[in-house]
Formats: structure tokens, C-alpha cells, sequence
């Protein structure tokens, strides 16, 4: 039984159980002026994913309570809990709240896609506010989803500026470097491929640069990668280094010049804003909601056609051209990126969004 399976067994038996027994999980009294005591609904903070990271930062701020709650806070990307309980808990004066990701479409998710999406307008027919993490989220929810949140807002997610820093010297690099990070499987190998494809007419055209790639990359697709460096004789300037902790992202991020990312439709990410607040300008497919978080000051977009159907690149040249203008104004870049970072991202702004509704829900519901 698959790990999302054996959560939505465990909640659905201790939820009812709670129900049933008229536990104070149902019961719906709580003090005149509460604080937020929060429950995930089954999501696990960890290192693979945004969901994880996003559960990680919450729960520092908002330790888990997993038996008397007045919030639950649910993540479209780890949605465990099935609607039945979620309606139970709110009829009991549990506030829930959505952070809504994405959504499923063709390009990205070609089995199911209208099932999954089907699932998780329940939940948001549910939700009493829903946060999305960008416009695009909003914009993609309202084409697949066909529901309306009944209260809603845009909340780009955090980063801790404080601990995101940039370096204070380059090192020994002699190279420029660029940063590609990510979690590798078949479906998104063309981001590698690309960047490949990239560094040998960039090189070509006489820019010094070198591609490091930390990440984590099944053996099958390591084998192939290696062969295609080799094949154009890039094995010196096109470096795999493996995953990373997230203890370790900090020097990660800042040991590099410039970030490169051409995921489409990547509704959020946090490696982009990890990488604005290290100072690193941002070479970027302008699809999802990486153009919202880069704006026009902080680094160079690749325009690609918005679709949902495909995955669309931008071309080996016009990322090559891309990165000459990122080498040749790198220091503006740089600071406008740690600028918008700091006004816009920082984890204590983040957070204190998150207060001032738990609040205003838990009024509300008193």
C-alpha cells in the first residue's frame, strides 16, 4: 500500500474515531482569544519537494498539534485527507485552509489528470481561504478546477533571507558558473538536455561558463547524461555533483554566479527564490509563476509558448544569448535579486500573513 494510501486509512479511522467518541477534535470549544494550534493533514516536511520544504518551514513556526487543533492546513500537492472527514472537522469549527499549487494537466500528468483535479476541487469547495502561491495557481485553478475559493489571495512562499545569503567572494572559481538544481526523472530530463545543449554553442561563442547540476538524478538517466557530456566533450565544464541537504542549500546556492531553470509551468518554485535571496540573477523559462517571482530587474526571461499540452523549451541559442547578457550585467542582476528577496519573499513576511489569518479565522468561528 502506497504511503498516501496508509495516511488517508490513518486519518479516516482516527478522525471518525475521534467523531464518534465526541473527542475534543470535533468538539469545537476553545478559549475567547486562542492561539492557532495547527494540523498538517498527513503532510510530511522533508528534503524532495516543494510540499515537504513548504511543511518543514510551516511546522517551525506553527508546531503540528495532531489532537487539538482549530487550523488545518492542507497542501494541494500532499492532499491525504478525504473530504468526508475535512466536512466533519469544519462542522465542528476547525478553520481549514489551502495552499493551492498547481494543478493537473496533460503535459505534466497525462494519466488521471481529470480525476486528480476533480479531487481537489472538493477539498477547495471545502477550503475556507485559499492561498495561492502564484497567479498562475490561481489562473490554472480557475481553468481545471471549475470551483471558486470563498475567500482567497496570492501568498508567493517563503525563503529566510538571513540564512540564504550571498557569498562574500567568489572563491576560486575562474569560471562563470551557472546553477541548475532539481529532482530529475524522465518527464523534466529535457531541463539537463537543454543546458547541455546550451553550454556547447555558449562555449562555442567564446563565454567562459561552467554548468554544476546538484540534484537528484535516477542511474539510468546519470548513464545517459554523462554519455551526452562526453559526446560533445564538455566533461570538464558540465559538473554533477548529487543531491543535497537542506543544511547544505545555503553554500549550494551561493558557491554559484547565476541560477538556470527552464521548467515549464513551475507554479512556485523555491529553489528560485533560494536562489534571489543568494543574489544569483535568474536565467528562466518565462512559463508558471517564475516570471512573477524574477520580475524584469532580476534576471533574463526566455519567452516559450503557454501551454499545458507540452513541454515547451526555450532553444540551446536563446538560452546561450541569455546567459552572455546575464555574465555581462551580473552584478545589477545580483542586487536587484537579493532586493526583491528581501521586500518580498523573507520568511518572517511569509509567516506573519499566515498569523493574520489564523486569527481572523479563529475569531470567526468563536
Amino acid at each position: 500500500m502506497s504511503f498516501a494510501r496508509n495516511v488517508k486509512r490513518d486519518l479516516y479511522g482516527w478522525a471518525v474515531g475521534a467523531y464518534a467518541c465526541g473527542g475534543h477534535i470535533c468538539a469545537g470549544v476553545y478559549p475567547k482569544n486562542p492561539t492557532a494550534r495547527v494540523f498538517y493533514g498527513g503532510a510530511r516536511g522533508g528534503n524532495r519537494g516543494g510540499p515537504q520544504v513548504k511543511v518543514d518551514l510551516l511546522k517551525g513556526i506553527f508546531p503540528e498539534n495532531r489532537s487539538d487543533f482549530n487550523i488545518l492546513y492542507l497542501l494541494s500537492g500532499a492532499l491525504y485527507m478525504p473530504p468526508e472527514i475535512i466536512s466533519c472537522l469544519k462542522s465542528r469549527g476547525v478553520s481549514v485552509v489551502l495552499n493551492q499549487n498547481g494543478v493537473f494537466y496533460p503535459a505534466w500528468y497525462p494519466r488521471e489528470w481529470q480525476a486528480e483535479n476533480a479531487r481537489m476541487a472538493r477539498v477547495m469547495d471545502l477550503a475556507d481561504h485559499v492561498f495561492y502561491q502564484s497567479a498562475f495557481c490561481k489562473k490554472s485553478a480557475d481553468r481545471f478546477l471549475g470551483t471558486t475559493a470563498k475567500a482567497c489571495d496570492i501568498l508567493y512562499n517563503g525563503v529566510d533571507t538571513e540564512v540564504f545569503i550571498p557569498a562574500a567572494t567568489r572563491g576560486q572559481r575562474q569560471r562563470f558558473r551557472f546553477l541548475v538544481t532539481g529532482n530529475i526523472g524522465q518527464p523534466t530530463f529535457y531541463r539537463l538536455q537543454n543546458a547541455l545543449d546550451a553550454l556547447v554553442l555558449a562555449r562555442r561563442g567564446g563565454l567562459d561558463i561552467e554548468i554544476v547540476f546538484f540534484g537528484m538524478l535516477p542511474d539510468d538517466l546519470h548513464v545517459m547524461l554523462c554519455g551526452a557530456i562526453e559526446e560533445v566533450n564538455m566533461q570538464e565544464f558540465f559538473l554533477l555533483k548529487g543531491s543535497y541537504s537542506r543544511s547544505q542549500a545555503p553554500q549550494v546556492f551561493a558557491n554559484a554566479d547565476a541560477y538556470l531553470i527552464t521548467k515549464h509551468n513551475d507554479p512556485c518554485p523555491n529553489v528560485v527564490l533560494e536562489a534571489l535571496s543568494c543574489g544569483l540573477p535568474v536565467l528562466y523559462a518565462a512559463s508558471g509563476g517564475v516570471p512573477e517571482l524574477v520580475g524584469d530587474e532580476a534576471g533574463i526571461a526566455l519567452p516559450v509558448p503557454e501551454t499545458y499540452e507540452e513541454n515547451p523549451v526555450p532553444s540551446a541559442a536563446a538560452i546561450a544569448e541569455g546567459m552572455a547578457v546575464i555574465m555581462a550585467g551580473r552584478d545589477d542582476f545580483a542586487s536587484a535579486a537579493r532586493v526583491r528577496a528581501q521586500n518580498m519573499f523573507d520568511i518572517r513576511l511569509w509567516a506573519e500573513r499566515h498569523r493574520a489569518l489564523f486569527q481572523r479565522l479563529i475569531a470567526q468561528s468563536v
